[in-house]
């Protein structure tokens, strides 16, 4: 079982630590030449933290029955949540670098069929959240001690099947519960505010009777004491809304909607990722 402690010699302090991550990702999609450049470096301190140092799992048992489970609705994001498993042991080195191919375990969006380590097939936005707080109920019903994450992306908002399970979550008062938001502002089509604008997402999680906390989705520090918490010690949900940047680490794919999603990636692409990565 993976130990429920933080490394303290491993750096946990900024997106710095997860700099040969990113590096892993290129790696994969100048294999693939394509796939979601953007989510998924939006997303990799969060998911880093949560396996380094949050989430209780056996990489070598992944129906583990005590495990905590993590869900990743936003699933095009899914290479910031495959190098993860990767690092971790869930599945070899080659494994991953059969990325996209045919018949390989690794899609573009992540199957529970085929995926070590994944809970539930997501894609079709707006489904995780229903489908972890039927987690959550379960394992109160079973008495059980595990914990529920779910990521979401800040555009996925926009679908009311969110707004439905997170009044269930009120309901049933899910302490075992936490919705974490990647809230980098931007979505496929643009940023959010001029997509669908949702005001104050703090406000509205709050008017739903979710406990709020805002972090910066790129300091792990601040992510591991967000979400290693004790449902015990709770008597709601909580949404973690961690302020982020879409391609965070890779200065030209920044804020940048070109680098969401590319069928087509080249070689000369990828160089000029890396070379804009700082040193």
């Amino acid at each position: 079982m993976k130990p429920k402690v933080r490394n303290l010699e491993t750096p946990i302090e900024g997106s710095e630590g997860s700099l040969d991550l990113r590096s892993r990702i290129l790696d994969v999609l100048a294999k693939s030449g394509r796939g979601h450049l953007g989510p998924a470096l939006s997303i990799l301190d969060i998911v880093d933290a949560l396996y380094e140092s949050v989430l209780k799992y056996d990489a070598n048992n992944t129906n583990w029955e005590h495990r905590d489970r993590f869900v990743l609705s936003k699933g095009h994001g899914c290479l910031g949540l495959y190098v993860v498993l990767e690092k971790h042991g869930f599945f070899s080195h080659e494994k991953l670098d059969d990325f996209c191919s045919f018949e390989s375990w690794f899609g573009g969006h992540p199957e529970s069929a085929t995926n070590p380590g994944v809970e539930f097939s997501t894609g079709s936005l707006g489904h995780g959240l229903s489908f972890g707080v039927g987690l959550s109920i379960a394992a109160m019903i079973k008495k059980a001690n595990w914990r529920t994450f779910i990521l979401l992306g800040d555009g996925e908002l926009n679908e009311g099947s969110v707004w439905e399970a997170a009044a269930h979550a009120n309901k049933h008062r899910l302490s075992n519960l936490c919705l974490i938001i990647d809230y980098n502002k931007m979505q496929a089509s643009g940023f959010t505010k001029d997509v669908l604008e949702l005001g104050s997402i703090p406000r509205k999680f709050e008017a739903f009777g979710f406990k709020v906390i805002e972090l910066d989705g790129h300091k792990k520090s601040e992510i591991i004491e967000a979400l290693d918490f004790d449902p015990k010690r709770e008597d709601r949900p909580l949404v973690v809304i961690a302020h982020t940047t879409k391609g965070k680490g890779i200065p030209l794919a920044e804020n940048s909607n070109y680098w969401h999603h590319k069928a087509k990636i080249t070689s000369e692409e990828i160089a000029e990722l890396r070379a804009s990565i700082p040193r």
